[in-house]
């Protein structure tokens, strides 16, 4: 039976090895790419950028005349005029009217200029935006990696130290059941192994809560396996080489968001200009033609070729007697077939004209809007003040967090080694019955929390370090 339950506990064990191998190790690089690939907000900024490009286009072709074309077809019922005598007929008639226009603008106070010059900023400024959301995705993504490689150091600990008591149980039973120890340390240490248990399972809760926010991070199911990399980082590859104020140079010249505040400052001031075109005059040459058909005129086509008096007087001059006779026009046939060609081109009206049209008064909507133009570019400074000010402060406190957790790592480390040294000496004075359990214990805990806090200190160093190498341009990598 025993060889039995062996083999069975050998190839379940076996089973869950092979399992772990299939789980894929990411590395820092893979999650990132991932997350910029799935997150939401990123693909919105990638369509911020679209829509501001489709915005720039629109202004560059603003500065190209403008071209319209129209026509209509009807079909007219009864009395109706024949638009080529100007005569009214009493028939059904088909019409056809056709025109088309087009518009230059000279001058409007070069509105055109600013606002081109508007949209250009703003397009500028959302390519800014799409990089801030990317980088606001990878600093969260490192954030999350970064408490899972911490999680897991704590769960090797806790592993550890749970190896550690329960091989610790093992002796004590011998030595009880020798009666070399009382029964009371055996119970004493079976309430140490317990705790320890519960802190490995406190532990594997908290590195799976992590790992299910990384997955959550990358938009990936909750049901896919993964693992993460633990890369080996030393102490003097955490040097801080720059104060905060050299990062905060450094980040002014390099970080999206404040060279987009600075763009959108530039274009509030730009659209101020714009608006104040509005109250100078406008000048523009327009263009146009029109033509049209009705199928009253397609019987017949009369050309005037002069007049002639008419057969029967209309009155006398005084009473001189002297008749009167009025003149009509001549018409000459010159077709019986007048189509829709024809009169098309016939009837072709064309015009050329230029438009100037000056602001007098509209009831203020025209400098109230620069009024308000004003106001939003003075926004737009506060934004950019606020922006420098928010990362300026986010330098300060990552450099003194960084600081603060250089030197409690570098003391953490003392404290590790002194802790270990005193557990082994503590350990040989236990087994040679020097040392009471009650005291081993303590010293086996004291050197349990001294490794966990050197790791949290380690890992709160790792990142603030990483934010500032971020904040100067330097890629985030392990």
């Amino acid at each position: 039976m025993k060889r039995k339950l062996l083999v069975a506990i050998s190839v379940f064990i076996s089973f869950n090895l092979s399992a772990q191998e299939q789980v894929k190790e990411w590395t820092l690089q893979e999650c990132v790419n991932v997350a910029l690939e799935n997150n939401l907000g990123v693909r919105r900024s990638i369509y911020s950028v679209q829509s501001s490009k489709i915005s720039l286009t629109q202004a560059k072709m603003a500065f190209l005349p403008t071209l319209n074309a129209n026509s209509s077809y009807g079909e007219n019922y009864g009395r109706a005029l024949n638009p080529v005598t100007n005569l009214f007929v009493n028939r059904n008639a088909s019409t056809i009217n056709i025109n088309g226009n087009s518009s230059l603008t000279l001058f409007n106070g070069l509105r055109l200029q600013n606002s081109f010059r508007q949209t250009n900023r703003d397009y500028e400024a959302s390519n800014y935006d799409l990089t801030k959301a990317k980088n606001d995705v990878i600093i969260n993504v490192v954030t999350i990696y970064t408490t899972v490689i911490f999680n897991k150091e704590l769960l090797n600990n806790a592993t550890y130290q749970l190896n550690s008591s329960v091989q610790q149980l093992e002796r004590i039973k011998k030595q009880v059941a020798a009666g070399a120890l009382p029964k009371s340390n055996e119970l004493n240490q079976e309430a140490t192994v317990a705790t320890n248990e519960v802190t490995v399972i406190n532990q594997e809760n908290a590195l799976n809560i992590s790992m299910l926010q990384l997955k959550q991070a990358l938009q990936l199911p909750s049901s896919t396996a993964m693992d993460v990399q633990v890369p080996d980082i030393a102490l003097e590859d955490l040097i801080l080489d720059q104060d905060p104020q050299a990062v905060y140079a450094i980040a002014k010249e390099t970080m999206p968001e404040i060279q987009s505040a600075m763009l959108r400052v530039e274009s509030a001031k730009l659209a101020l200009s714009a608006s104040k075109g509005s109250l100078y005059p406008r000048l523009s040459l327009n263009a146009g033609a029109q033509s049209n058909y009705s199928s009253v005129s397609n019987a017949e086509r009369y050309q005037v070729t002069g007049s002639a008096l008419g057969t029967s007087p209309i009155g006398e001059v005084g009473n001189t007697g002297v008749p009167v006779y009025s003149y009509v026009p001549v018409r000459t046939l010159v077709s019986e077939s007048y189509n829709q060609r024809d009169q098309l081109k016939d009837n072709l009206f064309k015009s050329l004209s230029l438009q100037l049209s000056i602001p007098i008064f509209n009831g203020l909507q025209t400098r109230s809007a620069v009024q308000r133009a004003a106001i939003t570019s003075e926004l737009a400074l506060i934004s950019q003040k606020e922006t420098e000010n928010t990362l300026r402060q986010s330098i300060e406190t990552a450099y003194n967090d960084a600081y603060a957790a250089s030197k409690t790592y570098a003391a953490s480390q003392k404290q590790v080694r002194a802790r270990e040294e005193a557990y082994r000496m503590n350990q040989q004075r236990f087994e040679a019955g020097a040392l009471s359990i009650v005291e081993f214990q303590i010293s086996e805990n004291d050197l349990f929390q001294s490794k966990t806090e050197l790791t949290r200190a380690k890992y709160n160093f790792i990142f603030k370090k990483k934010v500032l190498d971020f904040y100067q341009g330097k890629k985030i990598e392990f």
